[in-house]
């Protein structure tokens, strides 16, 4: 499903880029792992838009002044910096 959203927010109606979305999505995830990001929920809109913003950061869109990027950190911090996302310890 998430695959799904993911190719309707970049405008794409085939399945040709699949693979390529796919593994944005699972290296999204794993880069929100790597911040102490563990209640990765694809219900959750907050992670939701995480995941598309950096799909759209790192899919060829052009942005020269890499706003997606600078989105994504954002929001990568603010999840970080939520109790309701980091790692128990």
């Amino acid at each position: 499903m998430l695959l799904e959203q993911a190719r309707d927010i970049l405008r794409i109606s085939n399945k040709y880029f699949d693979d390529e979305i796919q593994g944005l999505i699972d290296a999204c995830e794993d880069d929100l792992r790597l911040v102490g990001i563990n209640q990765i929920r694809h219900d959750d809109p907050l992670i939701k838009r995480a995941i598309f913003t950096y799909v759209k950061a790192h899919f060829g869109y052009e942005d020269p002044n890499n706003r997606f990027l600078r989105d994504y950190t954002m929001q990568k911090l603010s999840l970080r910096d939520s109790a309701q996302y980091r790692a128990k310890k």
